[in-house]
């Protein structure tokens, strides 16, 4: 496995290594050794996974105060993945990384807590997998607005299909952990 740092340190590409042959390929998703190994020492507690049609954007989600650590990838089709930095004091606070994430190229993400994490479909349809570091509370659930001016992610498409959740986040600024730092 090959660990690839990315603009935020903490954000981490991951390579597992791919065994390919004429039957197609094989690779292991997850070893907790070798993750600790990695300095990724994260339990996992739940995995989910979504299926999505193209110019889909779910995101960008967190959760407070149950934050959760992700490992990210796409079993099929591909993703614009990405990570924005919401943690108070950190140097990158406020800044994102995305990376392509797709069946051909096996790479996973992982983000740790204190994230928001969102992605946007580029293939004609993804099913993508994530495992979490806590359980998701829908009352613990939250957001940042998908194209907040201030963070302003570079995102490869410009009209994308949102839920009415994702639609009606706020700003960064403007979110519930403002609001909780300023108390």
């Amino acid at each position: 496995m090959k660990i690839i740092p990315t603009s935020i340190p903490e954000v981490l590409i991951i390579e597992p290594k791919v065994f390919t042959d004429e039957r197609g390929k094989f690779m292991e998703t997850y070893h907790q050794s070798r993750y600790v190994e990695n300095k990724i020492n994260v339990t996992f507690v739940q995995d989910n996974l979504s299926y999505s049609k193209k110019h889909t954007l779910r995101g960008l989600h967190y959760q407070y105060p149950n934050a959760q650590a992700k490992l990210v990838q796409v079993l099929k089709g591909e993703v614009f993945d990405v990570a924005v930095d919401i943690r108070f004091g950190s140097p990158t606070f406020g800044k994102w990384v995305g990376e392509i994430l797709s069946d051909q190229n096996c790479r996973q993400l992982y983000i740790p807590k204190g994230f928001a994490h969102g992605f946007c479909v580029l293939s004609e349809e993804a099913i993508f997998s994530y495992k979490c570091s806590d359980f998701f509370t829908p009352e613990n659930e939250s957001g940042v607005i998908w194209n907040d001016p201030d963070i302003c992610i570079e995102w490869p498409l410009k009209n994308p299909i949102l839920s009415d959740k994702d639609q009606n986040f706020s700003r960064l600024k403007d979110s519930i952990l403002i609001s909780i730092r300023k108390k």
